[in-house]
């Protein structure tokens, strides 16, 4: 009797993983996203979106840039800082999908299949940084620079209040002191 509760509980451990593991089936072909894995694109397909990214990632630069003048007009140094930051990311980024690029094009040229994967794999994942770091920086000039200061709280007390302050415990009551029950002669 004893082990008919621990087998009930297991019935229905098991029973909970068959249906997560029945629920976490991949989604039909029809419904899923349209396939962007460099082996199932042609090499003509991976320079031409190879090239549609760097003038995005350009793009990108140039619309950061004007986040950069926007925080330096400002005069605020947190927002200048942060913007900087994203600056220099996508400048990097850039440079990396520019000579992947490069690469790319060079690999397809001598027939060099994973080259031309990895290399176009490259700049694929730089548009999608690129296209983060932009958000961020857009999110650094809209949000408020603050700085932590000295702090003021104002109180306001409502009138109708008792005059009563109840962290204050009230005054004990006065010791009385009463003359013994009898008189001390016999």
């Amino acid at each position: 009797m004893r082990k008919l509760p621990s087998i009930i509980a297991g019935a229905l451990v098991f029973g909970g993983l068959l249906t997560g593991r029945a629920m976490a089936q991949t989604p039909s072909p029809e419904t899923s996203a349209p396939s962007t894995k460099a082996e199932s694109i042609s090499d003509p397909e991976k320079i031409q979106r190879s090239t549609e990214y760097l003038v995005q990632m350009r793009a990108g630069l140039k619309a950061v840039l004007g986040k950069l003048e926007e925080a330096r007009a400002s005069k605020d140094v947190v927002k200048l800082n942060c913007v900087n930051e994203k600056l220099t990311n996508i400048k990097g980024l850039l440079r990396i999908s520019e000579q992947a690029d490069i690469a790319l094009q060079e690999a397809i040229a001598k027939k060099e299949g994973e080259s031309s994967e990895h290399e176009y794999t490259k700049v694929v994942i730089a548009r999608q940084k690129v296209d983060q770091l932009k958000a961020e920086a857009e999110q650094c000039v809209g949000m408020l620079a603050f700085e932590t200061g000295p702090l003021e709280v104002i109180v306001e007390v409502p009138s109708d209040l008792p005059q009563i302050d109840p962290t204050q415990s009230p005054p004990p009551p006065p010791v009385v002191s009463r003359p013994p029950p009898a008189s001390p002669t016999s």
